[in-house]
């Protein structure tokens, strides 16, 4: 997407379609059906009030009896199941998708891996939603998923008509997915992942990525065509986390130039940490000044455009940003002012 004050393209992979969303029971979007049942509500494209009741078998997992609503996951459920609220159930996916794409999403990332516990399932649910919400929209998917198998169905599936697909992701212990990305002819996301396990600050990041974007180029695969995640960890269980990841992206894009796209889950910086929307906010402006030009993110909760403009000046934003950069050492003066009420409008 364009954004106002940047100088090139904010590439935004939408994170909702994916089956780990949740919702807080206790929230707005969970309450009463008209007939009284425990349901998911929203206001729909054509502005009336819809519901999408919530079958009992979801009731009996853990996520649900912590709180824990995982919308998606149910709405994927109902529609594939084919009952008689699977109409209901179409329509909410849609309605998460529009949201999405109203607010500029450049992909649509669309995780299975939570619809159930066996391989088969997945696959056949990611096979069900890439082409329900190519029904929806024509814009690209960003196919994701844990397991190879997965998204090899879901490329499969994917009608490429309307664009090429994002494989989310490869990596170096599964380094086998560049040969779907051949194969299909679309665009990857590789990640700083080892061969047996996360990296270990800002020179294991850049190795694993920098052996991945080596090994896309080997194959064929145009550097435009790649985005570097490059892991983002959350500083709340450690505050030189987020330097990791900048300094991995500052020397990624000195290394590779212009073309390969930098991306990473932005959100995940601030698990564990209040005034979160303030985190991620100041996260995005650092990594887009570190070199980053993309994230996969939730464009609906905070536009980009908004991220952008926010004052850098600001207290809030300094308390922030000496966080994620490592000078606030066990975010103790971050932790501070939001006891102290200085962070409330956040």
């Amino acid at each position: 997407m364009q954004v106002p004050g940047l100088e090139k393209e904010f590439i935004a992979v939408g994170e909702n379609v994916h089956c780990t969303r949740i919702l807080i029971r206790k929230g707005k979007r969970v309450g009463e059906s008209p007939d009284g049942r425990e349901a998911i509500l929203w206001t729909g494209l054509d502005g009336a009030d819809r519901h999408l009741v919530i079958p009992d078998k979801f009731k009996k997992s853990n996520d649900y009896q912590e709180g824990r609503v995982k919308h998606v996951q149910i709405a994927a459920h109902v529609a594939y199941d084919g009952g008689d609220d699977a109409t209901t159930a179409l329509e909410y996916i849609r309605w998460v998708v529009q949201r999405q794409v109203d607010a500029g999403v450049d992909y649509l990332d669309v995780n299975t891996d939570e619809f159930g516990f066996k391989h088969e399932e997945q696959q056949a649910a990611m096979r069900f939603m890439v082409k329900a919400v190519q029904s929806m929209t024509d814009k690209p998917l960003s196919i994701d998923s844990s397991l190879i198998e997965t998204i090899a169905a879901g490329m499969e599936t994917y009608d490429a008509s309307v664009g090429r697909p994002l494989l989310n992701s490869a990596s170096l212990e599964r380094i086998d997915a560049l040969d779907l990305v051949v194969k299909h002819q679309c665009e990857v996301i590789i990640t700083a992942a080892g061969e047996s396990g996360m990296p270990d600050g800002t020179a294991q990041r850049v190795d694993h990525a920098s052996h991945m974007i080596d090994a896309a180029i080997e194959k064929g695969i145009a550097l435009s065509d790649i985005q570097a995640d490059l892991l983002v960890f959350p500083i709340s269980v450690d505050t030189t986390f987020g330097l990791h990841y900048l300094d991995a992206v500052r020397i990624i894009r000195s290394k590779y130039g212009p073309e390969v796209h930098i991306t990473g889950g932005m959100s995940n910086v601030s698990f564990g940490i209040p005034a979160r929307r303030l985190v991620n906010d100041v996260f995005i402006n650092l990594a887009i000044e570190y070199g980053a030009d993309g994230g996969i993110i939730d464009p609906v909760a905070r536009p980009i455009h908004g991220v952008i403009e926010l004052d850098q000046d600001s207290a809030p934003y300094q308390y922030a940003k000496a966080m994620l950069v490592g000078e606030d050492r066990n975010c103790k003066q971050f932790l501070r002012a939001y006891r102290n009420g200085e962070l409330d409008s956040w």
